[in-house]
């Protein structure tokens, strides 16, 4: 099972994140980002060309060393300043108070403590910056919500413990946080694992 978690399954979530129907939902999100920013479970570094010129820095973190490598090498051929770290959302090695924006892109699914992170993202952001994100999640629909609830288990142990049916919404404003804006709806595929979340929201 390490050997899957640590060699096959990096390998699996670079190719499964570079689909092309998830660029329009990088494009607006990561290109909203400005001053200093915290990319979390920043993997391959797929959302590095999508950074504007109003950022300054990117420090990226990532429990995975095989997909930093590969960050690490889509850095070279992009213009972004970029520190990598290794390390886990639910204890960021940042002082508080120190990063103008957070971005997590298909992140919160699988960060075990997902409560935690929210909490450490609220504690570095500065008092005027914003989380930026787009997640899939719960879904309205009682019956889709009927497969979110039953496949998870499954899902999580082929996946590096992705969830399906994390509330995205509610996580955000349990942590602390006022949500300026939000889309939701479902992109194309199977229902259960495309209900998206895209918004911005700033600590209270």
């Amino acid at each position: 099972m390490d050997f899957y978690r640590d060699h096959i399954l990096p390998w699996l979530t670079h190719l499964s994140m570079r689909q092309a129907r998830l660029v329009p939902y990088r494009t607006r999100v990561v290109s909203g980002a400005t001053g200093r920013v915290l990319e979390i479970g920043i993997g391959s570094g797929l959302n590095l060309p999508f950074y504007g010129q109003n950022v300054k820095q990117i420090v990226g973190i990532e429990p995975s060393p095989m997909l930093l490598d590969m960050a690490r090498n889509a850095a070279r051929r992009s213009m972004s300043h970029l520190e990598l770290v290794e390390g886990t959302a639910e204890a960021i090695p940042i002082e508080s108070a120190s990063i103008d924006t957070v971005v997590t892109t298909w992140t919160m699914c699988s960060i075990p403590n997902v409560d935690g992170a929210l909490a450490e993202m609220r504690r570095v952001l500065s008092s005027g910056g914003s989380l930026l994100f787009v997640e899939h999640g719960r879904a309205p629909e009682p019956r889709v919500r009927w497969w979110q609830d039953h496949l998870t288990p499954a899902w999580k142990c082929l996946s590096g413990g992705c969830h399906l049916n994390r509330a995205i919404e509610d996580l955000v404003q349990r942590a602390g946080f006022r949500i300026e804006h939000i889309e939701k709806g479902y992109m194309r595929g199977p229902k259960p694992l495309t209900f998206m979340y895209e918004g911005r929201a700033r600590p209270h």
